[in-house]
């Protein structure tokens, strides 16, 4: 594990005045816990973005997304308007974090932290600049992660470092995220299994009447059980489902509702087990009852396009020729413009609120060719307006592990007509 000296210790001396209070503190509260990967896997990512400044002739690397700064140290922080960062040094990494958290970021992160107070109102800035003087690193070229960072708060750094030119790694840095280690890859698959698992609550609490917040409810329970008992010593955060039913199914993103499902609804299952951090999704098109004529014909070709993508994510593959094979299925149907969004994305450090890999998305608008360590997600949607035969919105979603040679489809839970209508 690596360290570095204090950057000043905890002030535990009675104050009188909170002009008395420390600006920066070290607070060692505790014992550092298990991470979510082990510290081989942290020095393998750290080395990975050292190798990137030194390609770029960066000093320094100060990270402020939730998913560079997780990546890079397993912290995942609650931001509620205050800033956080990862400053990365060809030697060390530390964590500057607010005081509101006391010791939890040091004992739940690879490497070491600092924490600013609120007593003056620069303190942030003040520890940044601390970070890189106690190193004896005069930055002359800082990176920054310019894909999520306002421009106040870039302002704000440059300020702290006049002399420094500020240099954008978000797109290196995103390149690394894309390809997975072994362990990596554990997570991701632990997650979804649990997915699965919460399919399976969905399933068995759909009937007629009930709200799809309480059906969402009973899914999102069942998957905090597990991850509770599959990553006992890590933080149990941010699962959900998205329940959706009847004209709520139109969009991917819609939250449950208080709406009670009611015979011959067209629903959509939507679970997203958060593990330490790492996305993993599983989505699905139901019937509450027989669906209609239309609705069963305009489910049975999405899923000919969601059976037909999952053969075509190979390796050497490429993103947008995927897509546009893909298309001419919808195109066969007269049902192109109905798609909603690209059939695919890559998984990893990100939820609904933080997080993108953008340059692994199966669209026409990304030539990225699929590599092993790769891991990415079949998810063909249409949607059809109300008052159109069969409307609603039809999806299925399963993730894709890319090997040496083969491809594994870690998503079990069943999809299609045969499988997916409820009883009513």
């Amino acid at each position: 594990m690596n360290t570095s000296p204090a950057t000043e210790a905890t002030r535990t001396t009675e104050a009188t005045d909170v002009s008395e209070l420390a600006r920066l503190k070290v607070m060692h509260n505790g014992e550092k816990e298990q991470l979510t990967f082990s510290d081989a896997e942290f020095e393998r990512r750290l080395a990975g973005l050292r190798a990137i400044m030194a390609a770029r002739q960066i000093d320094a690397v100060i990270l402020t997304s939730y998913h560079g700064i997780k990546y890079y140290s397993d912290f995942l922080f609650t931001t509620f308007g205050r800033s956080y960062a990862l400053v990365v040094t060809a030697l060390d990494s530390v964590t500057v974090t607010a005081n509101i958290d006391a010791g939890m970021p040091w004992r739940t992160s690879y490497g070491e932290n600092v924490i600013y107070t609120d007593w003056r109102r620069d303190n942030y800035y003040f520890a940044l600049q601390e970070v890189l003087r106690q190193r004896n690193v005069t930055a002359r070229r800082i990176g920054v992660e310019d894909d999520a960072l306002p421009l106040l708060n870039r302002q704000r750094i440059q300020d702290a470092f006049p002399d420094a030119e500020l240099v954008d790694v978000s797109l290196d840095a995103m390149r690394q995220r894309m390809i997975k280690s072994a362990e990596e890859i554990a997570v991701i698959t632990h997650g979804a299994r649990i997915a699965d698992l919460g399919g399976e609550a969905i399933r068995e609490a759909i009937r007629e009447g009930v709200s799809e917040y309480e059906v969402a409810l009973a899914g999102t329970e069942a998957m905090v059980h597990e991850i509770a008992r599959t990553f006992p010593l890590r933080e149990v955060r941010d699962t959900w489902v998205w329940f959706q039913s009847g004209l709520n199914t139109d969009g991917a993103h819609n939250w449950a509702t208080t709406r009670k499902l009611r015979r011959g609804d067209i629903l959509s299952l939507n679970c997203f087990p958060m593990t330490s951090g790492y996305y993993t999704a599983l989505e699905r098109t139901l019937f509450l009852g027989e669906p209609d004529a239309r609705s069963r014909e305009l489910w049975e070709i999405n899923v000919q396009v969601h059976e037909r993508g999952l053969e075509l994510i190979k390796p050497g593959a490429v993103c947008k020729d995927i897509a546009a094979e893909l298309n001419e299925i919808y195109i066969s149907h007269g049902l192109l413009a109905n798609r909603t969004f690209g059939y695919g994305h890559s998984f990893g450090v990100l939820s609904h609120y933080y997080g993108r890999e953008a340059g692994l998305e199966l669209r026409e608008d990304i030539d990225t060719v699929l590599e092993p360590g790769m891991v990415v997600s079949m998810e063909p949607m249409i949607t059809i307006p109300e008052g159109e035969p069969g409307a609603g919105g039809y999806r299925e979603h399963d993730i894709v592990v890319i090997g040496e040679d083969t491809t594994e489809d870690i998503t079990k839970f069943p999809y299609g007509p045969e499988h997916n209508i409820i009883p009513a």
